[in-house]
């Protein structure tokens, strides 16, 4: 499959998956539990394979299901944020619904060239380090920052941490994805040691792009605006005229649900769109061939 390919866990109703295809992913892969986020994700997605129990998700089943496809540029999920959230008892890694680990296991899987994770500002002091520590061993550039969707224009704040992980080096092709799969990150032993503190040029340049896009396309108080502008030229406009991704289907319970837990595309897609240009760069300057 030529161009960026984009594989979503967790998937909610698809609003990191919206803000992927803004900036240019296919969406190829989908998993989500749920059964009306799933239904959402079937009306806009109807074609794209999707698993319901990110623990069926296996290396052979997504090359099976994606006709072939044996990795992606991107691999992004906002893992439940139960264990995390103020509104529980924030039991972090003794919370059963704490799946960070099974994504990070597809992750060692597929291999990605990127990684995109979300989540609530309880988990900077629960498992923040240790998002960060994992995918720094297995071979990420990685930062976590605090982006809110009100710096997009909202009407609220939504706080939310996210997670940018760029694979070191010479970015991996789906043809040599199989070769490196089980081979050991090239780390330093100083690396090993104090991963939380190291901060490459990689991640640096796309740190700096996601900080350029933001800053440099929206005004920070832009809620106090009438009609703020979104992230390509859209409006947002005050309710109930609000477009959404769950528009056309019934429930409204579930569906005001769904838009509670959902990630604002417009808050994810400065970061989709930075790692869009990197990975572009790097195609252009022969470190990655497709």
């Amino acid at each position: 499959m030529a161009g960026l390919t984009h594989l979503s866990l967790f998937s909610g109703i698809g609003g990191l998956d919206l803000a992927a295809e803004w900036a240019g992913f296919t969406t190829v892969g989908q998993c989500e539990m749920s059964d009306y986020p799933t239904a959402v994700l079937e009306k806009h997605w109807p074609d794209v394979p999707r698993w319901r129990d990110i623990r069926t998700l296996t290396k052979e089943g997504f090359y099976e299901r994606t006709g072939g496809l044996r990795t992606v540029d991107v691999i992004s999920g906002g893992f439940p944020c139960q264990p995390f959230s103020v509104a529980g008892k924030q039991r972090g890694k003794e919370d059963e619904r704490f799946l960070w680990p099974e994504m990070l296991r597809v992750i060692r899987q597929i291999r990605p060239n990127c990684v995109v994770g979300e989540n609530v500002p309880g988990i900077l002091k629960i498992a923040a380090r240790q998002v960060v520590e994992d995918l720094e061993r297995e071979g990420y550039n990685a930062i976590v920052f605090n982006f809110e969707a009100a710096a997009v224009g909202a009407w609220h704040r939504r706080s939310r941490f996210f997670f940018v992980g760029i694979a070191e080096g010479r970015l991996t092709s789906d043809a040599e994805s199989e070769r490196s799969e089980g081979q050991p990150s090239a780390r330093t032993a100083e690396q090993d040691e104090k991963p939380w503190e190291m901060q490459p040029d990689a991640v640096y340049s796309i740190g700096t792009a996601i900080h350029n896009t933001v800053c440099g396309r929206f005004d920070r108080d832009a809620r106090r605006r009438e009609s703020p502008e979104l992230a390509d030229g859209r409006q947002w406009a005050a309710e109930p005229g609000v477009g959404r991704v769950a528009n056309g289907l019934p429930c409204r319970v579930e569906r005001i649900r769904a838009l509670g837990n959902a990630v604002v595309p417009q808050q994810a897609y400065p970061i989709f769109r930075a790692l869009a240009e990197e990975l572009n760069r790097r195609t252009d300057n022969g470190k990655v061939h497709r």
